[in-house]
Order: C-alpha cells, then structure tokens, then sequence
C-alpha cells in the first residue's frame, strides 16, 4: 500500500525506447522508501538516455489475506 507518492515530470517523453528504473532505498520493518526514474532513449543503438520523469514514494508492508 503506498503511504506517498511524488511524481516529477522534467521533460517531454521523446525518443525511440524508454526504460523504468525502480530502486528499494531503504527498507524498515514496515515502511519502505523507494525511487523510480523513467529515462528515454534517442535511438536504440545509443547509450545517451534523458531522464524524463522521476517518482519517489513510501510504500507501507501489507500481509497478505487467505
């Protein structure tokens, strides 16, 4: 369950291939902290990627129900 979510978004998502990216910074016992980037691609053949939105969010542990 998420406890916060932000979401910024730094630029117009052009480019021929996008890629999430999604990281655990910290993990407690029932909180987590985690951060996220979406970064576009200008051509599939290329490494040179921008960064066209980043999220941070704290996402709360849930047990499951039966």
């Amino acid at each position: 369950m998420t406890a916060e979510f932000k979401t910024n978004f730094l630029r117009p998502a052009l480019g021929e291939r996008f890629v999430a990216v999604g990281r655990v910074e910290n993990a407690g016992r029932s909180l987590a902290v985690c951060t996220g980037e979406v970064r576009a691609y200008a051509s599939a053949d290329t490494d040179d990627f921008k960064v066209v939105a980043l999220m941070q969010a704290t996402m709360v542990y849930v047990a499951p129900r039966d």
